[in-house]
């Protein structure tokens, strides 16, 4: 091969193959990543929620416009028979985006910082060859990430692990004008229903640009029919807001890894970051922050492997990939022993709100007011009737 005209190269503009470049770059790498798509905030797949620790924390989001997001304040939790508790953390927040222009501005960051990205170049495959990889026309590099999502080219190319577990996710966005009516629009309403969404939950939120719906469920070997799947959980949140009558004005859908790291997440000059790794929580299908933070990560790692400061790139940023030992743990629970009637009856307890605020808020506590039925709200009073996924929400 002779000497790599890059000294990396990442597939994929994903938040995490951006974060890896960025931090590649701005330590002088020559860093390019590939991404097939012509524009990276189109076909977005995730519904865009930033957590507090990613924005105080990563430097890279230094610097995000206001207008690109918009603050929640804490939870809003249905139980299955729609009575709920609101739950909040003292300094705590969520971060609403409005992700196609995070991408691009992500993009830009990275670019800014001098990588190069090749929009609209697809990944055809790599080979090993000394000292690096030969990506055909790509080019060759002596390093590779695959930053290509759970159904990584990268990991089947350089035979490191792959995604086995998955939920479904599917959210519609609607205009931002429907969510007029929505009681405590600054919450994420969380919707809990063994039927409608096994293993995970459906969700609401007051967007930037638009009111977003969806939900997330496991993968079962019978296949899963959107349209009917989105059908259902509109029905069931019918009572909290009715959007019998607008039209979505985007639809997402997708894979959410959720078994855990993969194994083996990177070797010998070649490394798996983001969902491509697994490196999303089994138990919240939160990605977005782990992404970014793991991405630099990788990004640093890579630098000091190639400027000579470490033996060994792969081996010493694999101790940095979350285990998920006790989440895994929770997800196994959840998979198995999920139970509706278990939780319309210990919404109002001291255990479930603790349990819930470790999930949401990361922290032991968490402030509630008392439990209401839906069936109060003054939304619902206009109609007495009743009949009512890459991924999910980030916490």
């Amino acid at each position: 091969m002779g000497a790599p005209r890059e000294d990396c190269i990442v597939v994929g503009a994903s938040f995490a193959g951006l974060a890896c470049a960025y931090a590649l770059a701005r330590r002088g790498a020559r860093v390019t990543v590939l991404e097939r798509k012509s524009d990276p905030g189109e076909k977005i797949h995730t519904t865009g929620i930033l957590v507090k620790e990613a924005v105080d924390r990563l430097e890279i989001l230094d610097g995000l416009p206001r207008k690109l997001t918009k603050r929640i304040e804490g939870v809003r939790l249905y139980a299955p028979n729609l009575r709920h508790v609101d739950l909040s953390a003292p300094g705590y927040y969520f971060l609403a985006t409005d992700t196609g222009n995070v991408m691009r501005w992500l993009a830009r960051r990275a670019s800014e910082a001098g990588a190069t990205l090749r929009l609209g170049t697809a990944f055809e495959g790599a080979r090993r060859v000394d000292g690096g990889f030969d990506l055909g026309d790509a080019g060759c590099t002596a390093f590779l990430v695959g930053a290509d999502g759970p159904r990584s080219s990268v990991a089947r190319y350089t035979g490191l692990g792959r995604n086995r577990a998955f939920l479904f996710g599917i959210e519609h966005e609607f205009p931002l004008a429907s969510a007029a009516g929505l009681d405590a629009p600054d919450r994420l309403h969380c919707v809990v229903d063994r039927r409608l969404a096994p293993g995970y939950i459906g969700w609401i939120v007051v967007g930037v640009t638009g009111l977003q719906v969806g939900l997330a469920r496991r993968v079962h070997e019978k296949a899963i029919n959107p349209r009917e799947t989105i059908a259902a959980l509109l029905a069931k949140i019918r009572p909290i807001h009715d959007l019998t009558h607008c039209q979505p004005v985007a639809v997402r859908a997708g894979l959410i890894p959720c078994g855990g790291v993969v194994h083996p997440a990177a070797a010998d000059r070649a490394l798996l970051v983001g969902d491509a790794a697994g490196i999303v929580s089994p138990v919240t299908a939160g990605g977005i922050h782990m992404a970014l933070k793991h991405g630099l990560a990788a990004g640093d790692a890579i630098a000091d492997f190639l400027s000579g400061n470490a033996g060994d790139a792969h081996v010493a940023f694999t101790r940095t990939y979350p285990r998920f030992r006790m989440k895994r743990a929770l997800r196994f629970a959840f998979d198995h022993f999920q139970s509706d009637w278990m939780f319309d009856r210990m919404l109002s307890t001291r255990a479930l709100r603790a349990a819930a605020s470790i999930v949401y808020f990361h922290r032991l506590t968490a402030v509630d007011v008392p439990m209401r039925s839906c069936a109060t709200a003054p939304q619902a009073m206009t109609d007495p009737r009743g009949n009512g996924d890459s991924g999910g929400p980030e916490p």
